[in-house]
């Protein structure tokens, strides 16, 4: 497996998954132009080697599809996440084993616990180039600016790393931020998010917050930060889990945090509480340009530390597809069996793409009692925190693909009586980038009950479903070829007929 974003490069470079652009290209819009453009069609990796204003060469699109998401995570297909998962689960919500196999399996994860706690490195490689003071320059490096309308350029890849001023447990996190001078930027993040509850108790203690942003990291930290987890467990345990063997930490040069000893950059400074700065408009993931924020923390850097030859890793954010819904569909795999454990009833669960990877969800159950779906609807609202910002929330019986739209639609209009099935959440506090609530921060979530309905739910029979013979079926699937018919697929549907990828 890669041992660091370089390493990782060269990787998918032998996989004929990069491609290296030596021709001059400009950070202002244009190799967001490029980039993106090669996301819509599921392109490769690039990495852009004369960069305009800058001596770093960027890369983008690393994880631009989900077979790099799962390179980076050193599994070679889609299946292993759901495996990895339920490694997962087991942590989220340890339960006394019941059986001989469950402590084996307990006794097998916490195994791989202890060979995941960090590793501490002395001689790390991003602290092989030292800025310190007025040394530090923003503008040097190759920030992208993506949107005609964006105020400035940004920082879209970056780990922030805090603590809490109290307990000293860490947040890692993946926030965007903006250039605000050669040495200070704002950050733009969800008042729920870890690193907003250290600010508001550095605040509280009349501290400044130490911040350290750690820039180019392996894929697997990046995907480890994007992961929900409960607020006691470390970002670098579960890094550690993903890639097998505990990450190597350095500690910064002038704060009190640890980073990634193997970060192509790293930058080190402070909050200080009610110090803001105008953040904004800047193109955002909902596919509009998020709202100006006039009291936006500052963060001012006073160090910046970085390899040889670093290589500078960004992304951005958009309508889908972006790198980020490539992520969140492997996430989407990840999660499952976390969400299992948390909501038994649930069989399967899927949050589209082109919803944003979290705005909607459809999930399926194995329909047992009446109001069931609408207790799966609410149990999934509050089984993990990011889902606290789904807004529409689809439950069908566990007969339906929910990776197949076509399938969806059907539940929805057959089995769907809006007066009796579906129902809303008013006044929930919300994203304050959804511009389709009535008032910031605060909107509205609807359920869905898609499934068959049983009494008293409804007094009518529900009729059977229209469904092949299946001893035809399988005689037609043997015979097949006899009908001279072989090249094509056992007259299953073509996705690309209907201008979607039903593939699981």
């Amino acid at each position: 497996m890669a041992k660091d974003l370089q390493d990782y490069l060269k990787l998918i470079e032998q996989r004929g998954q990069l491609r290296r652009i030596s021709a001059p290209v400009d950070p202002n819009l244009e190799i967001a132009e490029i980039a993106n453009r090669m996301l819509q069609q599921g392109g490769p990796a690039l990495l852009f080697e004369n960069v305009k204003g800058s001596p770093y060469p960027v890369a983008i699109n690393v994880m631009g599809t989900v077979e790099r998401v799962c390179w980076g995570l050193g599994m070679e297909s889609v299946s292993e996440l759901e495996d990895l998962g339920k490694k997962l689960a087991i942590l989220y919500q340890p339960r006394p084993p019941k059986k001989v196999s469950q402590a084996v399996e307990l006794g097998k994860v916490l195994f791989d616990v202890v060979k995941a706690k960090p590793g501490r490195d002395l001689l790390p490689s991003c602290q092989q180039v030292v800025l310190k003071d007025d040394q530090v320059d923003l503008t040097q490096m190759p920030l992208l600016r993506v949107y005609t309308g964006d105020a400035d350029k940004v920082i879209t890849m970056g780990l922030m790393i805090t603590k809490d001023p109290e307990n000293k447990t860490v947040n890692v996190g993946v926030y965007r931020l903006q250039l605000q001078s050669k040495n200070s930027m704002t950050v733009q993040w969800l008042s729920v998010r870890g690193a907003t509850r250290h600010l508001r108790k550095a605040a509280e203690l009349g501290q400044k917050l130490e911040v350290a942003v750690a820039i180019g990291v392996h894929p697997l930290v990046i995907l480890a930060a994007a992961t929900p987890l409960p607020v006691d467990l470390s970002e670098w345990l579960f890094a550690g889990i993903y890639g097998g063997s505990g990450i190597l930490l350095t500690k910064c040069k002038t704060l009190d945090l640890e980073v990634p000893a193997d970060a192509e950059f790293v930058l080190e400074g402070t909050i200080t509480p009610g110090e803001t700065g105008i953040d904004g408009p800047a193109g955002d993931h909902m596919g509009y340009y998020g709202g100006v924020n006039e009291q936006a923390p500052l963060i001012r850097f006073n160090c910046m530390t970085h390899r040889k030859n670093p290589v500078y890793l960004t992304t951005f954010s958009g309508r889908p597809p972006k790198e980020d819904a490539m992520m969140a569909i492997a996430l989407n795999r990840i999660y499952t069996p976390i969400l299992r454990q948390q909501v038994p009833e649930i069989v399967d669960f899927f949050l589209p793409m082109e919803a944003l990877s979290y705005k909607a969800a459809v999930i399926s159950i194995d329909k047992a009692y009446p109001g069931q779906a609408r207790r799966a609807a609410l149990a999934f609202w509050s089984a993990l925190p990011q889902f606290s910002y789904t807004k529409f929330v689809i439950v069908v019986d566990k007969d339906i693909n929910i990776r197949d739209p076509r399938q969806v639609v059907w539940a929805i209009t057959s089995k769907v009586d809006p007066a009796r099935d579906v129902f809303i959440l008013p006044d929930n506090p919300f994203d304050a980038l959804d511009f389709a609530t009535e008032k910031r921060g605060l909107g509205s979530k609807m359920g869905v009950d898609a499934t068959t309905k049983v009494y008293p739910e409804t007094d009518r029979p529900w009729a059977d479903m229209l469904v092949s013979d299946p001893d035809t079926a399988a005689m037609v699937d043997q015979r097949w070829a006899e009908y001279g018919l072989a090249d094509l697929r056992l007259g299953k549907v073509d996705p690309n007929l209907f201008g979607y990828d039903i593939r699981s």
